[in-house]
């Protein structure tokens, strides 16, 4: 077994000297009688780590050597992980004689723990683990000549070239050159390197160092071998002269300061200032700054830049190579601390006062006070938004007195743009000792519009409770142009008394009423009521089919509720072609009720059409029904489709809680319809089955989309479950 082993080694040692590679042996370790074949044993360790070797050897000797490569639970792989050893073929700096490549793990037959022989030749080595993602396990080896480790460092020689004066000193430049060489068996060179003067970095030497600063000059180098023997430190001194130019005039020079500045010009967070100097004579030799008064002058070789908060004075001066120096100059600045980013969100809650019944319902009225701090940089704005209505600003506790459910949503934004997640409250208001106000008109959005103009000025909630836009009462008939701008001179000047508005927002509210036109003859601005509370203004609506509306005392009327059946009751007044139609609905249902209703428009005379036993079918089968439906199951058709046509579910602006009252708006001009739900556009519908006609045709004209281009209104009722009301019924022509 002792001569195998010996002739293999004899084997490896005549294929090294051939220059051919040495095959990888994989091998058990020898008894422990029986000595190693190799003359060395070089081992590495792995682990449960994935960036680095446990162990490894850093240098060897040339010649037969055994390789151990153990990664098992001894040497602390806990979880299995297989790992390499390999030597890398094929990087030309290394040397490319030994393929080795064992794969290791504690679960393989071998317990984790390989060897093999090779042949190891002067040079470096490259092993590395090739498992993915354990690519930062590697390493150098460095083999010397066999007889013993290269223990010597590299000798090193410089000289300096160039043209020298009588006094010995060089003309305008100085070349360095530097030599190193490492002995005949050694290692090799690794690295030389060269630094300036007896405080400079050590730096990696390319080539020759080219010297052209006037002055005395010292360059010290050194050289490192390839097994880490670094030799002493040497260096070459000497001094550069300017030729003889003639030259008497200094360098120019100036200086900036550059950063971000705050509204004091002081700087923020960082300041840099950069020196220029130019010099048209000789050139400029030497530039140097100096900190504060008493400063210590250092060469400047770069912007320098200031990060510690405080006041600074950086002085800068330079030096031509004809050892012209120009005056001392200097740059005052401030610089301060970044302020911390405010990236926190106001914190923002609300409450609710006043008369709690035994139910916890507010009797007559409710306040709602909101309430935003912002600790860093402060509250920007609140608002508010009452029953879905778009958001206005909110400045004051809101007053509900409308009875009904409501729900108010509030959030707040910071000054650093930081907004909070909106909150919301709920709460009834019924009727009791307080009284709802008497407003003109409803008008809940976020600025005040007088027609289709918009002022941009807030709608504010007055003393009158009130908004703005409903004192205006601009979807009144009004006679005269002026005498609407009467009335609404007469309601800027009070709302200005009262500190509701200020001048200039009453003067941007006069305006928009003179642009509106409203009362002009000719203006279709206004609204005409169809339906204005009024036992008259009901006494004008005529009921047909089955079911039944009935008039409250609030001002509102209520379908369902005293008689079964499907029915409508229309407005038998007169026709409408083109018009806005806006009207306010509730859903009054109970909890399991459908609350199913909608709006008829377009449709003929009911009774001229015989055919029909039952009138309000002219209404389905010849006009359009805008669905009233917010029940999320059953029919399919939801509030704000056009029913058999264009169906749209409930995103779109929102379902509000029973017993709250929503503003709808039906605009049709030419055979495109519009429908708005509190001010949103909920659904947009173009008759495209061709030219509208009349008379109709076939059963069921409208399967094809085409309705006539005139007709009369109505509103649904399916029967006594069905329970929604309406109020505010108005009509503009357009």
């Amino acid at each position: 077994m002792r001569r195998m082993k010996h002739l293999r080694f004899l084997l490896a040692t005549l294929l090294m000297v051939l220059g051919l590679s040495v095959p990888v042996a994989y091998a058990e370790e020898p008894p422990a009688n029986e000595p190693a074949a190799a003359a060395q044993i070089l081992t590495w360790t792995a682990g449960d780590p994935i960036d680095r070797y446990l162990s490894a050897p850093t240098t060897a000797v040339a010649g037969a050597t055994t390789i151990v490569f153990e990664n098992s639970t001894a040497t602390g792989n806990t979880t299995g992980m297989p790992h390499t050893l390999t030597f890398d073929i094929a990087d030309p700096e290394y040397n490319n004689d030994v393929p080795l490549n064992i794969l290791a793990n504690p679960n393989d037959d071998q317990g984790g723990k390989h060897t093999a022989e090779v042949v190891l030749t002067p040079g470096r080595y490259l092993y590395h683990c090739t498992i993915p993602g354990h690519g930062t396990m590697q390493g150098i080896l460095v083999v010397t000549e066999g007889g013993g480790e290269d223990t010597t460092a590299p000798t090193t020689s410089a000289k300096v070239d160039g043209t020298k004066n009588a006094d010995g000193a060089y003309v305008g430049q100085a070349t360095v050159t530097v030599e190193a060489a490492d002995e005949t068996g050694g290692s090799g060179v690794e690295k030389t390197e060269f630094a300036v003067g007896d405080a400079g970095e050590w730096q990696p030497y390319t080539g020759p160092v080219v010297v052209n600063t006037v002055g005395d000059h010292k360059i010290r180098y050194r050289a490192t071998d390839k097994a880490g023997n670094v030799a002493a430190e040497k260096s070459e001194s000497f001094k550069v002269v300017a030729p003889d130019t003639g030259d008497t005039t200094a360098p120019e020079t100036s200086a900036e300061v550059t950063g971000e500045k705050n509204e004091q010009r002081q700087y923020v967070g960082m300041a840099t200032v950069t020196v220029s100097a130019s010099d048209a004579g000789s050139g400029v030799n030497t530039t140097e700054y100096a900190i504060g008064a008493d400063g210590a002058w250092q060469p400047y070789t770069a912007p320098v830049m200031f990060h510690d908060p405080g006041t600074y004075t950086v002085r800068y001066r330079a030096t031509d190579k004809a050892g012209n120096a120009a005056a001392e100059k200097a740059v005052d600045f401030t610089l301060v601390a970044a302020p911390v980013e405010d990236k926190t969100p106001p914190v923002v809650s609300a409450k609710v006062d006043g008369n709690v019944n035994f139910d916890g319902a507010y009797v007559g009225t409710a306040k709602v006070t909101v309430t935003a701090t912002d600790a860093d940089s402060g509250v920007d704005k609140v608002e508010y938004s009452l029953d879905g209505a778009p958001y206005v600003a909110y400045t004051a506790p809101l007053v509900v007195d409308r009875f009904g459910r409501h729900t108010v949503a509030y959030r707040a934004t910071d000054k650093a743009g930081n907004g909070s997640e909106a909150k919301q409250l709920a709460f009834t208001v019924v009727e009791g000792a307080g009284e709802a106000p008497n407003c003109p008109e409803f008008d809940e959005r976020e600025t005040v519009f007088v027609g289709a103009v918009n002022s941009g000025v807030p709608n504010r909630m007055t003393k009158a409770r009130c908004t703005i836009g409903e004192l205006i009462e601009d979807e009144k008939s009004w006679s005269s142009h002026a005498l609407f701008l009467k009335h609404v001179d007469t309601v800027r000047d009070r709302l200005i008394a009262e500190g509701i508005i200020n001048a200039r927002e009453g003067k941007l509210i006069y305006q928009a009423a003179r642009s509106s036109g409203i009362g002009k003859p000719g203006n279709t601005t206004g609204y005409t009521p169809l339906f204005d509370g009024s036992q008259t203004s009901f006494n004008k609506w005529q009921h047909v089919g089955g079911g039944s509306f009935g008039l409250n005392a609030d001002g509102s009327m209520t379908s369902g509720t005293s008689k079964a059946g499907l029915g409508m009751l229309l407005f038998p007044e007169r026709k409408y072609g083109d018009f806005s139609l806006k009207l306010q609905w509730r859903d009054d249902a109970p909890v399991n009720g459908n609350a199913n209703s909608g709006v008829f428009v377009r449709f003929p005379n009911v009774y001229d059409h015989p055919e029909e036993s039952r009138p309000e079918w002219v209404a389905i089968k010849y006009g359009h029904e805008v669905q009233v439906l917010d029940r999320p199951d059953g029919d399919m058709y939801k509030t704000g489709s056009i029913y058999g046509f264009d169906r749209v579910g409930l995103a779109g602006a929102g379902v509000t809680p029973k017993g709250t009252w929503n503003d709808y708006e039906i605009q049709v001009v030419d055979q495109h319809y519009k429908i708005f739900r509190n001010g949103v556009l909920i659904n947009e519908f173009e008759n495209t089955g061709g030219q509208v006609f009349e008379p109709p045709r076939g059963d069921d004209p409208g399967t094809d989309g085409r309705r006539y281009a005139s007709g009369y209104i109505g509103l649904q009722v399916h029967g006594v479950t069905d329970v929604v009301s309406y109020r505010d019924i108005r009509i503009k022509e357009l």
